[in-house]
């Protein structure tokens, strides 16, 4: 069994089979924690997530293989056999559940290595929720997500920025961006702001007619603009509006080559980050609290400071005050931020 030092002075696995099926962000997150324990420890990695995640791992120096399943193949009847014939063929890998829901414990039953889980925090979360933020709140901003993930294996915590997601471009897919915005009449390196209107839950997202209000406020003082996501498109129709026509990598690459991302509390806010672009978030229902916040040092996020945040632990509650902890972010004041944004991000003449 080939060992490696852990953080203890004990000895851990040097490969391990790390767990997270979703969501696309929690996922994301993930990758700038392997990356490090990479290159703290040596550590390599098989990964095993859902079919549609598996792509946020290609090129990456820290994994090997990764199982991408399927919704069949994540159903317990296959899930369990597969995961225990899995178990018996590496007794000499350690297991990191980064996902720590009910499924992945019961799997967890089956490994015979090592395993590992991180700190989910969930008394302190839901301490917070019900009392209105007057309890649990140190121990949440105490640690992002991606510091609990490293919490798995790490005895100290290290800093954020030590974690920053990273997602591994080829030169082709890179180039693949720049061919995508040169189709479109965007000059490369010109500044462009790149738009997620969309969320996983509805309460997440900026009201639809803002992000239309923001792309109209762009044209008028002369900054590009494209959209990309999944959903109902903001502008149907429209050769800037690549909704629904990017995979999840050219998608990333198209991020790449932008000046910065306008989004709220989604996957594609980490995917910016893991390729170097700037972020300006727009977050509602949910807060810092919650360990999602964007880290890098140029990131920006618009708040409202609402008694009623967080008013759920995913953002998907009903609201008696009609979203107003996003809707009360004006266009107008997301056009101010992003055009200091681009003006940091110009080189100085």
């Amino acid at each position: 069994m080939e060992q490696c030092v852990s953080p203890g002075g004990g000895t851990m696995p040097r490969h391990w089979l790390m767990l997270r099926f979703s969501a696309l962000g929690d996922v994301a997150l993930t990758t700038g924690v392997l990356a490090y324990w990479q290159r703290r420890f040596g550590l390599h990695f098989s990964v095993l997530t859902k079919e549609a995640f598996a792509p946020l791992f290609d090129g990456h120096p820290a994994v090997g293989e990764v199982f991408g399943l399927d919704a069949d193949s994540l159903r317990p009847a296959e899930l369990f056999p597969w995961f225990r014939r899995l178990a018996r063929q590496h007794p000499d890998w350690g297991l990191l559940d980064l996902h720590g829901t009910s499924r992945t414990r019961l799997l967890s039953l089956f490994w015979q290595g090592p395993v590992r889980r991180y700190p989910k925090y969930s008394v302190a979360r839901r301490a917070f929720l019900v009392s209105r933020g007057r309890l649990g709140q140190e121990t949440l901003l105490a640690a992002s997500v991606p510091q609990r993930y490293a919490l798995a294996l790490e005895k100290r915590l290290p800093p954020e920025e030590a974690f920053t997601p990273q997602l591994y471009l080829a030169p082709q897919e890179r180039a693949a961006g720049a061919e995508w915005l040169a189709a479109l009449g965007l000059e490369r390196g010109a500044p462009l702001v790149a738009l997620h209107p969309y969320a996983t839950y509805a309460r997440k997202a900026w009201p639809r007619e803002h992000w239309q209000a923001l792309a109209g406020l762009l044209d008028e003082a002369r900054l590009p603009w494209l959209v990309v996501g999944r959903g109902e498109a903001l502008f149907p129709g429209h050769d800037r509006d690549l909704t629904n026509r990017t995979s999840l990598r050219e998608s990333a690459a198209v991020l790449a080559a932008a000046t910065l991302l306008v989004t709220g509390d989604s996957g594609p806010m980490h995917l910016a980050s893991a390729v170097g672009t700037p972020v300006l978030a727009l977050f509602g229902p949910t807060t810092k609290e919650w360990g999602f916040f964007p880290s890098g040092p140029r990131d920006v996020v618009l708040e409202r400071d609402l008694p009623c945040r967080p008013c759920s632990l995913h953002g998907n509650s009903m609201c008696s005050r009609n979203g107003e902890c996003l809707r009360a972010i004006p266009p107008e004041e997301v056009l101010a931020r992003v055009l200091e944004m681009a003006a940091a991000a110009s080189p100085a003449p």
